[in-house]
């Protein structure tokens, strides 16, 4: 299964780390462990599977630049997570 990075695909991995972060965050109690595994299950590998991807732009590596798509995606990410966070804030206060 070839799953290839779009904005959408960005946006659902920052609609999930948005939502289960938060949930999850007061039951990791003081574990540094506990911390490592959520943040890696959480939010590094929907970022690397649906944000990042596992394959590079040819262009982009080529010429020796910063991939657009890859900062558009990124940014779509960012800014859907932390305005799921503050939605979560409003509706559970």
């Amino acid at each position: 299964m070839k799953l290839t990075p779009t904005p959408i695909t960005a946006a659902i991995a920052g609609l999930f780390a948005g939502i289960v972060m938060p949930l999850i965050w007061p039951r990791l109690g003081d574990e540094t462990l506990n911390w490592v595994f959520a943040f890696l299950l959480v939010v590094a590998l929907p970022v690397h599977v649906l944000v990042v991807g596992f394959t590079s732009s040819r262009e982009a590596r080529a010429a020796g630049v910063l991939d657009a798509a890859l900062l558009k995606r990124v940014t779509i990410w960012l800014v859907a997570a932390v305005a799921t966070v503050a939605l979560m804030k409003i509706l559970l206060a």
